[in-house]
C-alpha cells in the first residue's frame, strides 16, 4: 500500500516508514549471514574464509545494484508527491528496461571475471577455488537481485516499505532452510549455500514480478507501458548511475582492505568476515533511515515543500545517531560471544573481537554519509555525494593504507582503514549540505 509522506509529524512518518526498511534490510542481510554461520559451523575455517573472502566483491556488485535501483526510484517518488501518476508509470516502465539491460551486462561480465577479481585481492591459494565457486553462483543470480531491488525501490518510493519486507521474511526463511538441507543434509559445503541463495533470490524475484504486473497500485506495469521514452530514460539514468556508483564505492574500497587482510592468513580472514557480518547490525538501521530520508525528501520536494523536506533530514540524522550508539554499545559488550557464533577457534574469535570493538562506535560517522547524502540524492543531487565517497573511500583510504602499513603493518592498522574513510566523508558531506549548494539543483 502506498503512503504519502508529505503530511504529519516528520519524526513519526520517518520512524514508521523506516521500521519495515530496517527489518527488510536485516532479512536481506540474512542471506549472507546464514551462509557464513552455516559454513563456519559445519565446514570449517577454510570454507568460512572462502565465503568471507568474497564479501567485499559481493557487496561491490550488490551495492551497485541497490544504488542504481534506488536512484531510478527518486524521480518516481517526486512524481508521486506531485500526484502525476501517468508520468509515474512511464518512469516505472523505463526503469524496468534499464534494469533488464544492466542485469544482462553485469551478469556476463562478473561471472567471466570472477577468478581474476579474487586473484587481484590476493586470495590465498588454499581457499581461492571455494571462493570462486561461491561468488560465481551468486553473480549468476544478478538478474533476480536486480528485479527484486527495482520493484522494492519503487514500492518504497511510493511509501510502501512493508510489502518488500514480507517477501524478504519468506525468502530469508527459505534460504536458511535450503542452507541446512544442502550443507547438513546433502553435505554440499560451499556449493550448497550458493545454490540456496540463488534459489531464494529467484523466488523473491518471481514474487515481486507478480506484484508489479498485477497490483492495483500506481506503479503497476502493463505491456502497453513498456515503451522507451528517451527523455525519461536519460533522466533516470543520470540519477541512477551516480547513486549506484556511490553505493558501490565503499565496497570497491573494501576490496582493497580485504586484500590487505588476506595477507594475515585464514584465521584473520575468518575473524574479519565475522566482524563484517556483525557490524551490519549497526550499519543497516542507519542505511534504512537514509533510504527513508531519500523518499521523504523526494516526495516533499515533489509537493513543493522544501522546508519540510529539510526538517525531515535533520530528524532522520538524529534518529540514526541515537540508534547507532545504542546498538554499538550492545555489540561492544557481547563481541566475543557474537564472533563465536560464526566460529569458536580462539584466533578467529580474537581477531573478530578486536575488529568489532575497534570500529563499532566509529560507525556513527557513517550516519551523515547515509542520511544526509540520501537526502541530497532525493533532491536530485546524486553526483556530489558520489564524488565525496570516491575521494573518501577510495583515494583517501588507499593513501592511508599504503602509508600506515608501511610504518606498522598489523591487522589492527588495516582494520582502522574503514573509520578513516567514514570520518572524511562525514565531514565533507556535512560541509556541502550546510553550504546549500545542493538546493540549486532542485527542480520543483
Amino acid at each position: 500500500m502506498t503512503k504519502d509522506l508529505t503530511s504529519g509529524s516528520p519524526l513519526k512518518v520517518i520512524l514508521l516508514f523506516s521500521l519495515p526498511l530496517v527489518l527488510g534490510n536485516l532479512f536481506q542481510q540474512f542471506y549472507a549471514l546464514a551462509d557464513t554461520i552455516i559454513v563456519g559451523r559445519f565446514c570449517g575455517v577454510s570454507a568460512l574464509a572462502s565465503v568471507g573472502a568474497t564479501g567485499s566483491v559481493n557487496y561491490l556488485i550488490l551495492g551497485f545494484v541497490i544504488g542504481v535501483c534506488n536512484g531510478f526510484a527518486i524521480p518516481i517518488a517526486q512524481l508521486f508527491g506531485a500526484r502525476d501518476y501517468k508520468d509515474l508509470r512511464r518512469h516505472v516502465a523505463n526503469a524496468a528496461w534499464l534494469c533488464m539491460a544492466a542485469s544482462v551486462v553485469l551478469t556476463i561480465s562478473t561471472v567471466a571475471l570472477t577468478r581474476p577479481m579474487m586473484q587481484l585481492m590476493q586470495t590465498p591459494d588454499d581457499i581461492i577455488d571455494g571462493a570462486v565457486i561461491y561468488i560465481g553462483w551468486i553473480f549468476a543470480g544478478i538478474p533476480f537481485i536486480f528485479l527484486y531491488n527495482m520493484v522494492a525501490a519503487i514500492m518504497r518510493a511510493l511509501g510502501d516499505s512493508k510489502t518488500p519486507l514480507y517477501f524478504l521474511i519468506l525468502t530469508s526463511a527459505l534460504n536458511i532452510g535450503l542452507d541446512l538441507l544442502f550443507v547438513v543434509g546433502f553435505g554440499m559445503a560451499i556449493e550448497g549455500v550458493a545454490y540456496a541463495t540463488i534459489i531464494s533470490q529467484f523466488v523473491s524475484a518471481i514474487l515481486v514480478l507478480i506484484v508489479l504486473t498485477r497490483s492495483t497500485e500506481n506503479y503497476r506495469l502493463t505491456w502497453k507501458d513498456l515503451r522507451i521514452d528517451k527523455k525519461i530514460f536519460r533522466q533516470i539514468l543520470m540519477v541512477g548511475l551516480p547513486t549506484g556508483f556511490q553505493q558501490s564505492l565503499t565496497s570497491f574500497s573494501n576490496v582493497y582492505v580485504q586484500s590487505y587482510i588476506n595477507t594475515f592468513g585464514s584465521s584473520c580472514m575468518a575473524g574479519w568476515s565475522s566482524y563484517s557480518k556483525i557490524d551490519q547490525f549497526v550499519f543497516l538501521p542507519m542505511q534504512s533511515i537514509g533510504q527513508a530520508s531519500t523518499t521523504f525528501m523526494s516526495q516533499n520536494l515533489g509537493a513543493g515543500n522544501l522546508p519540510r523536506a529539510k526538517k525531515g533530514t535533520g530528524v532522520a540524522l538524529r534518529l540514526a545517531l541515537l540508534i547507532t550508539f545504542a546498538s554499538a554499545g550492545i555489540l561492544f559488550l557481547f563481541a566475543p560471544r557474537l564472533v563465536a557464533v560464526f566460529n569458536q577457534e580462539p584466533d578467529v574469535v580474537r581477531y573478530g573481537t578486536m575488529f568489532l570493538r575497534m570500529n563499532v562506535f566509529m560507525l556513527a560517522f557513517c550516519c551523515p554519509n547515509q542520511v544526509v547524502a540520501g537526502a541530497m540524492r532525493g533532491a536530485g543531487d546524486s553526483r556530489t555525494p558520489m564524488l565525496i565517497m570516491l575521494f573518501s573511500f577510495v583515494l583517501f583510504r588507499q593513501i592511508y593504507l599504503y602509508i600506515a602499513t608501511s610504518i606498522c603493518n598489523t591487522a589492527a592498522v588495516v582494520g582502522f582503514g574503514y573509520p578513516v574513510g567514514w570520518i572524511v566523508a562525514s565531514v565533507l558531506v556535512e560541509l556541502y549540505y550546510m553550504s546549500g549548494k545542493w538546493e540549486k539543483k532542485i527542480n520543483m
